[in-house]
């Protein structure tokens, strides 16, 4: 099976024929209709496969669509606050380029050490936080002006000046 990339929460009813109202981050207008299918984790773990109708784009960060078999308010309500995941190769064609969650995937080094791939980008009101795996271990790092030397969209690589003393924090 394909990887999938969340990308963003259910977050209102719309309507009634059940039609549902997407936050994401993708950092562009889309209208979904590239991906045939979203998945839904109704479950911690567990991403369920929801043939896509038809999708309207609202802005650049939110989508109003309908699912084949979400045709009341009623089934809608069951999805409210469901995370919205899609396969990674529709991911790519979405993500607009400048949108921060086009960063997952990107190798990251620090002070010419290979640190690992970004496996999650987290936005949050005033800053962005990269999390990656290393050494089996989680760690989170700060994304702007100062930390970010240089970005390689073609190499899928981050160049970062970390903080002193930030990775021990975490790896010890």
């Amino acid at each position: 099976m394909e990887e999938q990339i969340h990308i963003g929460k259910i977050v209102a009813v719309h309507g009634l024929d059940g039609s549902l109202l997407l936050r994401h981050d993708l950092g562009k207008a889309t209208s979904l209709q590239e991906c045939p299918a979203l998945f839904l984790e109704l479950a911690p773990g567990s991403l369920i496969p929801y043939f896509l109708l038809e999708g309207q784009s609202r802005s650049d960060s939110e989508t109003l669509f309908r699912l084949e078999t979400v045709d009341t308010p009623e089934k809608a309500r069951l999805l409210l606050r469901k995370s919205v995941w899609i396969p990674e190769p529709v991911f790519r064609n979405l993500a607009a380029r400048h949108a921060p969650i086009s960063l997952l995937g990107y190798q990251v080094y620090a002070s010419r050490r290979h640190l690992g791939p970004v496996v999650e980008v987290i936005e949050q009101p005033h800053q962005i936080l990269l999390r990656l795996e290393v050494e089996g271990k989680e760690v989170l790092l700060p994304l702007h002006a100062d930390t970010l030397r240089r970005a390689d969209a073609q190499k899928k690589r981050l160049d970062m000046i970390l903080p002193e003393g930030l990775l021990e924090i975490y790896l010890g």
